[in-house]
């Protein structure tokens, strides 16, 4: 498992929010639904993408952006145009007074907006949770990545549009993968970028990508530094110093990251007891798992399960 699939276990696409918004100018949208990952591609016209804390960036067509959340962000004809629609959790659509707005501005399956012939088209697709495994991705990421035409494979974005209006038995799972690939895409295109973070190409160093894998593989294996630096071949100090220059933390950090974020999903995705749980990912008990998933996540094993990835994003 690489870095890319490592995110992937977290944010697949289940009944995801897809819409296609269509729009002539001026039109601004400030986005508040919370939500942890966003992805927006533009089909036709201009729009211009902005957090509170980094400048508007523009897009044009064939551009996709991806949002990290929680945080709110603001999509705009024009970075001058004050917002007129505001998105709240639960796809809620009202104006910046409070109306709501959903059932006006609807245009048909999977549209809305202002115009059915607006001169803006842009595709958005949102992810309502993200499984803790992609934590450590989703913190790499900015506030909003921006992937310019050319970057990514525009026949995803032609064949999303194309099906995500269409309303057949099982379209959402269809449209779920669709989401899932153009996400991919994007994101393997943004972490080959030499901006992208250091420890990420830490994947492709011969001796330390190695080790990573034989963490991520196995995670239940009572491991040392010792005993990862003799499996990949290394002298204990070089392992040590060399993982933690690429990664940006020791072996054994990563390692009850790894293990932590790991229980989480399971925790939210199964039904299996936290003392089994513990031992897949390589804790000796379930009080053992406990004590380090509270420390780590500030809340107990039952409290995430009972709240889901809600719990860790509250408590994170």
């Amino acid at each position: 498992m690489d870095a890319l699939a490592g995110l992937l276990e977290g944010p697949r696409a289940r009944g995801a929010f897809l819409m296609c918004s269509l729009l002539n100018p001026p039109w601004s949208l400030r986005i508040q639904d919370e939500a942890p990952l966003t992805v927006l591609a533009m089909i036709r016209g201009n729009a211009w993408v902005s957090t509170d804390s980094a400048p508007p960036r523009q897009l044009g067509p064939g551009d996709v952006a991806i949002f990290r959340g929680p945080k709110p962000y603001t999509v705009a004809d024009d970075p001058a145009t004050e917002p007129q629609i505001v998105i709240h959790p639960g796809e809620i659509t009202t104006t910046p007074d409070g109306e709501i707005l959903c059932e006006t501005l609807s245009l048909g399956i999977r549209q809305w907006g202002t115009d059915p012939d607006g001169e803006t088209l842009m595709v958005t697709g949102t992810y309502e949770s993200a499984g803790a495994v992609s934590r450590r991705l989703l913190r790499a990421l900015p506030e909003v990545a921006v992937l310019p035409r050319g970057e990514l494979d525009t026949r995803l974005l032609e064949l999303l549009v194309e099906e995500a209006t269409k309303d057949l038995p099982a379209q959402g799972v269809v449209l779920d993968r669709l989401l899932d690939l153009l996400l991919i895409a994007a994101l393997r295109a943004w972490f080959a970028r030499e901006d992208a973070p250091a420890w990420y190409h830490a994947y492709s160093d011969p001796l330390i990508g190695k080790a990573l894998r034989l963490l991520q593989h196995n995670p239940a294996h009572p491991w040392t530094v010792v005993g990862l630096a003799e499996a990949v071949g290394m002298s204990r100090a070089a392992l040590a110093r060399r993982f933690t220059e690429l990664v940006g933390e020791p072996p054994m950090t990563f390692l009850t990251e790894w293990r932590l974020s790991l229980a989480a999903d399971l925790l939210a995705e199964s039904e299996a007891t936290v003392e089994s749980i513990a031992r897949q990912v390589g804790y000796g008990s379930a009080f053992a798992l406990s004590t380090a998933f509270k420390r780590h996540f500030g809340v107990s094993p039952r409290d995430h399960r009972q709240g889901g990835t809600a719990a860790l994003s509250s408590s994170a």
